[in-house]
């Protein structure tokens, strides 16, 4: 970090000062961390962004300094001057990167006093999120959360250089901009020149990012806000940033590569290294051997088939699965698990929507398992090879729908698996295009609805498959993209398929239509969610640990009140008519 301007309040960062410095006139200021008074000396840890210095006041070299000492407290914010001094044999903490040094100080002035904070500062215990959130100014001066916040500075710079360098121009996009559905809740904003109207916040900067590539500009990005309205959970919430980027007349080759090397210099930020470039993986492939699109790969236990082991099994469950179009598969886990444990993932895979589970223990006779009765030698043989089990390896096996059995085996095999460790990241590429929904009878875009299909696009869309990819990270997606739709009359097929008349478009995404008509490229990009990265690359378990400013799980900001109601004027203003006698409104 470079040297603060030299002022009245400090010449130098506190956490910079070394024993090269020994010897030179300092000023620093910053918060009261620790102090304490052994008799004659005083000493105060100071605090400011950069990390701590001890301060040493003597009595008999600056009395006046010593005295107003005594009465500093926690958080109070000073600033102090002096000579720096090597720490006496003995006294060096090798704990702090100042150790070796402290600061004897002959002036000191007190710019504020501080009352006494709610939670410990200087202690890294745990404390109730709602009260950390509640003085969540004072929750930021903790260490923990400092170093999250140099972390996401250091990740976002990096971003930012590392595309200026690949030429990409930064452009910022609209916030008050008119409701696309985009597969979450918008949030509005009621418009007081337009009565009746409103806008709303954008989910993603999808459309526009668009546009710029028909407008010319041919590589995009921008560290987006996004906005969605939407039930929360560890890594939601209802705003959240993430890096944007697009480009013209590029394949998926051309935006893998380009981000491959960009998540190579993110994560070198973070003292990770990967090789490069990023592994490809298949999505067919990965909801075979994980059971989820976006899998934890560090902790093993693949998933297989275990049709042809069973194809002939007088054990009707796996039978009638098969017969029925269902397949039988399973995962092999290390050691033994108590039958109290066993009952307790049975119960946990009919949860997960299974009509049960079986499980078995692989001994040096066979299987012990409820239904080894039912199963032959050459069956639990053949089995236990797919799986590559040995001796004491317990086995989980599924027999239902396809979609089902990926869902429980994925399911399950994070939650028999340890803490993992190191990084893993990869490509998913070849995604269906839809995905059906049992409730609305139709279909779904699995992505978004401008993602480039392939395929027979006159056959059943079930069939078809996009150029979508995304990056999967220690099992949580941290990017999705891909190539857009360029061709109105594509297009047009994709909302044919979605079931969105000609009518419902033109309203919905009219402009982007029409702009398609005048000469849009080849296009395609992707979006990071930078929450979720510096969350992963800071072992963080919430990404409400990385944003300054996060709302609770209820979607509320202890700090402001927000959301809060407000008076009947500012509704009227707006044409929002008040709900009864409180100043809540409604449209």
């Amino acid at each position: 970090m470079r040297s603060p301007p030299p002022n009245r309040y400090r010449t130098a960062w506190a956490g910079d000062l070394r024993p090269g410095d020994v010897g030179a006139d300092v000023r620093v200021a910053g918060w009261v961390h620790r102090r304490r008074d052994h008799g004659g000396l005083i000493f105060i840890d100071l605090r400011d962004r950069t990390g701590l210095l001890q301060l040493v006041f003597r009595p008999e070299e600056a009395p006046d300094a010593h005295a107003a000492a005594h009465g500093l407290r926690s958080e109070d914010v000073i600033t102090a001057a002096g000579s720096l001094s090597p720490r006496e044999e003995g006294t060096v903490n090798r704990g702090m990167s100042t150790g070796e040094v402290e600061l004897s100080v002959t002036e000191m002035e007190l710019l504020a006093d501080s009352e006494t904070p709610p939670f410990q500062i200087d202690e890294d215990t745990p404390v109730e999120e709602e009260l950390r959130l509640r003085y969540r100014y004072l929750d930021l001066r903790r260490d923990q959360m400092r170093s999250a916040m140099e972390l996401r500075g250091a990740i976002t710079h990096t971003m930012r250089r590392h595309l200026h360098d690949q030429g990409f121009l930064e452009i910022e996009t609209p916030i008050l901009t008119r409701s696309t559905p985009e597969g979450a809740r918008d949030y509005l904003v009621p418009s007081r020149l337009q009565r009746g109207s409103w806008y709303a916040l954008p989910q993603s900067p999808q459309l526009f990012k668009q546009l710029l590539m028909v407008a010319g500009y041919e590589r995009y990005f921008q560290i987006a806000r996004c906005f969605r309205d939407e039930d929360f959970r560890a890594d939601r919430q209802p705003e959240f940033t993430q890096l944007d980027v697009e480009m013209s007349f590029v394949e998926e080759d051309d935006v893998m590569r380009v981000c491959d090397q960009l998540l190579g210099a993110v994560l070198a930020v973070a003292g990770v290294e990967v090789s490069l470039p990023l592994e490809r993986m298949a999505y067919d492939e990965v909801m075979l051997r994980y059971g989820t699109d976006r899998p934890d790969r560090r902790i093993g236990m693949d998933i297989h088939d275990l049709g042809a082991a069973f194809a002939g099994s007088e054990f009707k469950v796996f039978t009638s699965a098969l017969a029925s179009g269902g397949v039988v598969r399973g995962f092999r886990a290390n050691g033994d698990f108590s039958r109290a444990r066993l009952d307790e993932l049975t119960e946990r895979a009919k949860e997960l929507g299974a009509k049960g589970l079986v499980w078995a223990v692989v001994e040096s006779d066979g299987w012990r398992s409820p239904i080894a009765k039912f199963l032959s030698t050459e069956e639990t043989a053949d089995a236990g090879a797919e799986l590559q089990a040995g001796e004491g390896d317990t086995l989980f096996i599924v027999a239902d729908e396809e979609r089902v059995a990926a869902r429980v085996l994925g399911r399950l095999r994070i939650e028999v698996a340890g803490p993992p460790s190191g990084h893993d990241l990869f490509w998913v590429t070849d995604f269906p295009m839809f995905e059906w929904s049992d409730e609305e009878s139709r279909w779904d875009a699995l992505h978004h609805p401008f993602t480039a299909p392939q395929g027979d696009l006159d056959a059943d869309p079930g069939t078809w498959r996009s150029r979508a990819y995304d990056v999967v990270m220690d099992g949580l997606e941290i990017g999705g993209g891909s190539i857009r739709i360029d061709r109105p009359d594509v297009q047009r097929k994709v909302f044919d398929a979605l079931a969105l008349s000609s009518e419902e478009a033109t309203r919905r995404f009219g402009f982007l239509l029409e702009a398609l008509r005048y000469g849009a490229p080849p296009h395609g990009g992707i979006a990071f969610g930078l929450d979720r990265v510096v969350a992963l690359l800071g072992g963080r378990d919430s990404i409400r640990q990385v944003i300054a400013f996060p709302k609770t799980a209820s979607g509320s900001d202890p700090m402001t009140g927000a959301p809060a109601p407000v008076g009947e004027t500012q509704l009227r203003e707006l044409g929002i008519r008040p709900s009864g006698a409180g100043s809540e409104g409604r449209a």
